[in-house]
């Protein structure tokens, strides 16, 4: 009977997680989902461009979005005062994907086609004869004057990417062309004339309201007509408010639990939505009592970062002002007004020092965790793996080293990491006293590396920093598979770091 329990309550987890990854085709939509999970948590918004000294206080929680495909999510702890350590996780809302191009409008051999740019490393080949649709964002007016974002999701199959029949190709590999063999098929031309009706057709390739100035051509003339109706109808305005938009392709096929055992996670973008969802979820698990903060003295913080899959170089992502930015302001914060506090100008002087060296302070005594999801052993490959390092899944949330610092672990960082996870609390229906599994991952020496948003941050702020991951197959593929009880422990490790690092950080004398 115990087991069984145990079972529900890893399998409520995998299946929270399955409904927030099928809610978020796209960055966009995966902030907007974590956001609905902090505003439940009593999470409130702030932005960057406002000032922060009237809202923001110890004990609260609040949250902060840029270009609605990065977030930063925080806590404050009741005894915060300027210059204490910030416990951070981040992680990204990005993975591999095929993007309609900025004039995807195409046909051929009778077919109406959209033209897609390829983002980030993905297997490319299973993307072929999926059931793909469309969702992103479309900026659009709002009849005051303004633009603002609208978010689209087609949950319907409108896009296919046929493969070539083996009967016209005996090819031994399957290597397309990423520009001219890549292009789905969204209808037949013919059927398109019909719906629309010939003169209808000609006038819109015409061009509308010839009289008016236009600097891009209209939105018509560089996409298909209908794909502009459907993403107007799901984001609830006119064709013609839209002015442009970012949409990409998802496949169809809602993420579930497989396996034999019901073991298995079956899901489009568990890297790195499986890390998102583990570090939104724990820090918000971390604060579930009411007296969490109260004798917190550190800020808890999670940031999940748009463009890490193409480098991380942009305004959103890791590479940008953003996580330090965001740093630099919390590090200043005043703590709580103590009544019988030193008021004299001696006091008042040596407080202003130390507001000016707050941020270095901080940075010194932080941490970061850079969660990206890791590489399972597949049996099929093993020999790909090195011989003591072949993580499994449903076996614990993977350390990951590489002495060449593709990775930012060091040996401090794993004792910290040990320790946390010791710690951590038990399953709801767990036997056991407490705890979660950890493993350890290094690539061959003669693999390629590939790297985290770990060094690049903890180079750019001087935080301790470490790379861990949930195990995975078939990484960047529109298809991969993740383990159900891994969710789980990705959760609880999360929320353990969050509750113990205060005490844990002055506990590891090395500077």
């Amino acid at each position: 009977m115990a087991a069984t329990k145990k079972v529900s309550a890893a399998v409520a987890k995998a299946n929270d997680f399955i409904d927030f990854v099928n809610a978020s085709p796209t960055p966009y939509h995966a902030v907007h989902s974590a956001i609905k999970r902090l505003h439940a948590a009593g999470f409130s918004e702030v932005r960057e461009r406002d000032s922060w000294a009237s809202t923001l206080r110890p004990g609260g929680k609040f949250y902060l979005t840029r270009n609605g495909s990065s977030i930063v999510a925080f806590s404050i702890g009741h005894k915060w005062k300027p210059g204490n350590p910030i416990a951070m996780i981040g992680a990204h809302t990005d993975s591999p994907c095929l993007r309609l191009k900025p004039v995807s409008k195409k046909t051929g051999a009778g077919f109406m086609q959209v033209g897609v740019e390829t983002y980030g490393g993905g297997i490319w080949h299973t993307w072929f004869d999926r059931d793909l649709s469309i969702a992103g964002r479309a900026m659009v007016k709002d009849g005051k004057g303004n633009y603002v974002q609208k978010l689209v999701k087609v949950e319907r199959p409108i896009l296919r990417i046929p493969t070539l029949a083996i009967h016209l190709d005996r090819s031994a590999t399957f290597d397309p062309n990423k520009e001219t063999e890549l292009f789905p098929i969204a209808g037949l031309v013919a059927a398109e004339l019909n719906r629309t009706g010939k003169k209808e057709q000609k006038e819109e390739d015409e061009g509308e309201d010839a009289a008016e100035f236009k600097p891009l051509k209209l939105m018509s003339e560089r996409h298909h007509p209908y794909v502009l109706e459907i993403i107007a109808e799901h984001a609830g305005v006119e064709v013609e408010d839209i002015v442009d938009f970012e949409m990409v392709l998802y496949d169809t096929q809602k993420a579930c639990i497989g396996g034999i055992n019901n073991e298995l996670i079956f899901s489009a973008r568990l890297d790195n939505l499986g890390m998102t969802y583990c570090a939104v979820q724990g820090l918000i698990e971390s604060l579930s009592s009411p007296s969490a903060l109260d004798d917190e003295s550190c800020i808890r913080l999670t940031t999940c970062f748009d463009h890490e899959e193409i480098g991380s170089t942009s305004a959103q992502g890791a590479a940008s002002n953003l996580l330090p930015a965001v740093l630099r302001r919390l590090s200043v914060l005043p703590g709580n007004h103590d009544s019988k506090s030193d008021n004299s100008y001696e006091h008042v002087r040596e407080q202003e020092l130390d507001l000016a060296t707050a941020y270095e302070q901080s940075l010194s005594a932080s941490f970061l965790i850079s969660a990206d999801m890791a590489h399972s052993v597949n049996p099929n490959y093993a020999h790909k793996y090195e011989s003591d390092h072949r993580p499994e899944m449903n076996k614990g949330t993977v350390i990951k080293i590489n002495a060449n610092q593709r990775y930012a672990t060091n040996s401090p960082g794993i004792v910290l990491l040990q320790e946390v996870a010791r710690r951590a609390k038990p399953s709801a229906d767990s036997t056991t006293s407490s705890g979660v599994p950890l493993q350890l991952f290094v690539v061959r020496n003669d693999s390629s590396c590939g790297s985290t948003i770990g060094p690049m941050l903890s180079a750019a702020t001087g935080v301790r920093t470490l790379d861990l991951g949930n195990p995975q197959l078939s990484m960047h593929s529109i298809r991969e598979c993740g383990g159900v009880y891994d969710v789980e422990h990705g959760v609880r490790l999360f929320e353990s770091f969050f509750e113990n690092f205060g005490e844990l950080e002055e506990k590891i004398l090395v500077d």
